[in-house]
């Protein structure tokens, strides 16, 4: 298992890139929240506990064909449970084969090698943009 924010981090950017979502879910800690600050009318701000996160995030692969990550920066903090990343995903959007691209910067808090917390803040007019209401960045 990871142990530092930062292993955390690059593991959790692996299993997107394999499209392997309960890896993914499974580095969150069971009270886990992510947390969207940019999030447009009508879509959640905050999802919280591991069923939660299950069901928001487990069929994002037929959503987000994500098929790169570039462009990572991890910025560790006075806090070592907090690092601040950076990056670019790149890929398709499933539903209508476009491609996509997206900068995203994301504060995660790491405990005991799981993630408490995961503010995700990407351009939501951009999301609506390539992909219309109703879909997650």
């Amino acid at each position: 298992m990871p142990s530092t924010a930062t292993d955390v981090f690059h593991q959790a950017l692996e299993h997107l890139l394999a499209k392997d979502m309960p890896g993914f879910i499974a580095l969150f800690a069971d009270d886990a929240a992510m947390e969207f600050p940019f999030a447009p009318p009508g879509r959640p701000s905050r999802v919280a506990g591991r069923a939660e996160l299950h069901d928001y995030l487990v069929d994002y692969p037929q959503t987000l064909d994500v098929r790169q990550i570039a462009d990572v920066t991890v910025h560790e903090t006075a806090d070592p449970e907090v690092i601040v990343a950076e990056f670019t995903a790149t890929g398709v959007v499933v539903a209508t084969g476009e491609p996509y691209r997206l900068r995203y910067i994301a504060v995660l808090t790491v405990r005991a090698g799981r993630i408490v917390r995961y503010r995700d803040y990407w351009n939501p007019l951009a999301v609506q943009e390539l992909f219309g209401e109703g879909v997650r960045a």
